[in-house]
């Protein structure tokens, strides 16, 4: 942990975000930063607790946020909810919180921990048992942008390929040994909310979203600038699309993305095995509505404006002459 919240990791995420200076000199002291950061642990260190920083502030905290907000002020969060009530962790407005809640949460963090010590596991056989070099590139030199985009984009590819293939025949499959496990744990969620992005049974859970997440960071070597840009990307990813809230930072992708997960569960599997659905366009493996995007953003301004329009109909009948408010104002003037 005082790794996590030491000088030189904090600056990694903080001086590019918070600096005022000009940009070669936010280039500099990042560079100072980074080969502090580097030459004062080992590539070991600065990877395993470079991921927990990130998963932790783009992912944890504001999941548990989330969720937090969603079981203590139901009657709150349901007017942010796509699916009302039903998107609600219990199902329905109740602020009391049941087991079932609960061990969602609690498994879901645990698998998030899990992953973290099989990545730790596959860099210690490496580097340690093994005598090779590390899975990840981890050097005091800093990647070109056009090399960070170039890696980038395969690597979300790849993890969308990847994540298509495991899901359709690994998760959703007869044969498959891990289908029931999946069936019973995942697809027993009503709706996705916060923190069911990593809910699921642990070995569903490693083969579906670890193994689609890191190896194309491990096929391709990223750089850790890269793999933490990346992280990055599907931690706020996961966050908002399991959030299963009408408003979300990009509106016109992550909306995207929450459909097609939510219409995969919805109709128990039958499709959108993909997050982006780039291979569920290909292989027609694409179900309910989701792909028609211009409907669904008209859809919801037609719901934000009449949810809109009944608040200021409910303040005109409050302020109308017949209300109480009124007439104890009407009795007072005739007292006076």
């Amino acid at each position: 942990m005082d790794a996590i919240l030491s000088i030189p990791m904090l600056s990694v995420f903080m001086i590019p975000v918070l600096s005022s200076y000009s940009t070669s000199l936010n280039l500099l002291f990042f560079y100072m930063t980074w080969s502090t950061l580097v030459l004062s642990h080992t590539p070991l260190r600065v990877e395993i607790f470079g991921t927990i920083a990130v998963r932790l502030i783009f992912y944890a905290l504001p999941s548990v946020l989330f969720f937090l907000f969603d079981i203590l002020t139901p009657s709150a969060a349901v007017v942010v909810k796509k699916h009302g009530a039903a998107g609600l962790p219990g199902g329905k407005r109740r602020s009391r919180i049941r087991t079932r809640e609960l061990k969602v949460a609690g498994w879901s963090l645990l698998n998030l921990c899990m992953s973290i010590a099989v990545q730790w596991g596959i860099e210690t056989l490496c580097v340690r048992a093994l005598g090779m070099r590390s899975a990840l590139k981890v050097s005091i030199r800093l990647p070109m942008p056009y090399e960070m985009l170039k890696d980038l984009l395969l690597g979300l590819l790849g993890r969308e390929a990847l994540t298509y293939v495991i899901h359709r025949f690994a998760l959703h499959s007869e044969q498959s040994v891990l289908t029931k496990y999946h069936l019973y744990w995942y697809h027993s969620l009503r709706a996705p909310y916060p923190l069911t992005a990593h809910y699921d049974h642990p070995l569903a859970y490693l083969v579906s979203n670890f193994i689609p997440t890191y190896l194309p960071a491990v096929f391709f070597r990223f750089h850790m600038l890269t793999y933490l840009c990346y992280l990055v990307f599907v931690s706020i990813q996961e966050t908002f699309v399991y959030s299963g809230y009408t408003v979300m930072p990009t509106s016109f992708f992550l909306s995207g993305i929450a459909r097609r997960t939510e219409m995969h569960l919805f109709t128990d599997g039958e499709g959108n095995f993909g997050a982006w659905g780039i291979m569920d366009w290909i292989l027609k493996t694409n179900v309910g509505d989701s792909d028609d995007a211009a409907d669904d953003e008209r859809d919801e301004a037609d719901e934000r404006e009449r949810k809109a329009r009944q608040v200021y109909e409910a303040s005109l009948r409050k302020l109308a002459p017949g209300s109480g408010k009124s007439k104890g104002h009407g009795n007072g003037s005739r007292r006076r």
